[in-house]
């Protein structure tokens, strides 16, 4: 078996807001490996500036995966256990291997019959006018769960912006759920919390910044909104850790995504959690190109959630890799009319 690794620039539509500034690019890896005729491909979608793995040596560890692929999956998962996203894309690699066509990773009704997992439309920080955009058309597109980021502009604008969809959609019509990617100040965040329940959300994401867990504790045993956490999940590695951190804060929800947490194996540590402990749990991507979505979405739909999913980030590029997710009204399907190995190969120049 061979293996090798190579790095994409991923480039954004439109600028897209989080509270930690505006994304234009998206740097993401690819681990491909060869064995005769048959190739295996997956994505390492590190997040500059949040990733636990965004660090001087990451393409240095890349490679050294890639030297001791003989290894295999299992003891390569062990060994990354600092490089989430690297772990997350040789699961994604060897899947891949082993697939008759090198994209069918999970056998499931989401490939075998078109069925859909619902989603959530993912509203981007920007100006009142940007926001207020793209609820319409997310609204227009049938979409019945919204994703807003919030913590960007005045927060009493955020507020109007919710306001105007709860004035025209009941709850039951549409859902509603922020991310506020820890911006609030501690001393704030009841208050902000007490404000926006007014508009019967579904949950907030990381009402404040991660890393303090006897606060988030307070703030989930006094919210009058449900609060899932994304970020606090983050660097913690070992079980026992993760058992300690859930028992601690005993959120409403936690959200999981791969390439940030561990890759599959990571998250299904985290939910076997969580469940022991009631806590509810949803799964998200982190901008990966349609390789790494392809490969959570699979995943996702074996899991059986009735949840909305968070894996709407397919259309943000210019120059993703062509696949057959297809995204309609509000759901994401899985077209097995698209053959896209052929295209992937080539766009890769593998």
């Amino acid at each position: 078996m061979e293996a090798n690794y190579k790095k994409y620039i991923l480039d954004f539509k439109r600028p897209s807001g989080t509270s930690r500034g505006v994304l234009k690019q998206k740097e993401t890896w690819f681990i491909i490996l060869k064995s005769n005729d048959e190739i295996g491909i997956g994505e390492c979608g590190i997040l500059r500036g949040l990733s636990i793995d965004d660090v001087p040596e990451y393409e240095e560890k890349l490679k050294w995966s890639c030297d001791n692929v003989h290894l295999g999956k299992d003891a390569l998962w062990d060994a990354l256990i600092a490089f989430p996203s690297i772990q997350f894309g040789i699961e994604q690699a060897f899947l891949s291997l082993a697939s008759s066509n090198s994209f069918e990773l999970f056998s499931s009704d989401f490939i075998k019959k078109e069925a859909p997992i619902p989603i959530n439309g993912l509203i981007w920080m920007g100006d009142e006018a940007f926001m207020l955009e793209q609820i319409q058309q997310k609204l227009a597109s049938g979409f019945r769960c919204i994703k807003m980021k919030i913590g960007a502009i005045d927060f009493e604008t955020e507020l109007k912006l919710l306001a105007s969809i709860r004035k025209k959609y009941t709850p039951e019509e549409i859902e509603l759920r922020v991310d506020a990617n820890g911006a609030f100040k501690q001393e704030e965040a009841l208050t902000k919390l007490k404000k926006l329940a007014t508009f019967n959300l579904h949950s907030i994401e990381q009402p404040i910044k991660q890393g303090n867990p006897q606060q988030m504790r307070i703030l989930c045993s006094k919210t009058p909104l449900p609060i899932a956490l994304d970020e606090e999940l983050i660097g913690v590695f070992d079980v026992t850790k993760k058992q300690e951190l859930l028992q601690t804060i005993q959120p409403q929800y936690i959200i999981l995504k791969p390439s940030l947490v561990g890759g599959i194996k990571g998250c299904e540590e985290w939910i076997a959690i969580a469940e022991g402990l009631g806590i509810k749990w949803w799964i998200t991507s982190a901008l990966e190109s349609n390789v790494g979505l392809n490969a959570i979405a699979q995943w996702t739909f074996t899991l059986r959630s009735t949840l909305p999913q968070g894996l709407g980030t397919g259309s943000l590029y210019t120059n993703n890799l062509d696949s057959p997710l297809t995204v309609e009204n509000g759901n994401l399907y899985y077209r097995k009319n698209k053959n896209w190995k052929a295209n992937l190969i080539s766009d890769l120049c593998i």
